[in-house]
């Protein structure tokens, strides 16, 4: 795997973990307004590095029930367009 594969390959795993740990934050009501300090400055992280991915896909994507589905879709685009991208790189 070339360098430049390498890096892209990176960036997918590193949105794909920002997306699921956004997932986890939210099951635990952790939203900037509840905590001050590190969580806080975590979850504001992970919503500017998600959220573009995210509300696009919350457009199309109802939910169901209290359920927002949109991260799962959106780990599975990251991980397919991530392996096209990193194959066509290699």
């Amino acid at each position: 795997m070339s360098n430049v594969a390498y890096f892209v390959w990176l960036i997918f795993q590193i949105v794909t973990f920002a997306i699921f740990f956004r997932v986890i934050l939210s099951w635990f009501m952790v939203t900037p307004a509840s905590t001050s300090g590190f969580l806080s400055t975590i979850h504001n992280v992970l919503f500017q590095i998600t959220e573009p991915i995210l509300a696009p896909l919350r457009r199309i994507i109802p939910s169901i029930g209290m359920f927002d589905l949109s991260p799962i879709v959106a780990i599975i685009v990251l991980q397919v367009i991530g392996e096209v991208v990193v194959r066509a790189l290699s």
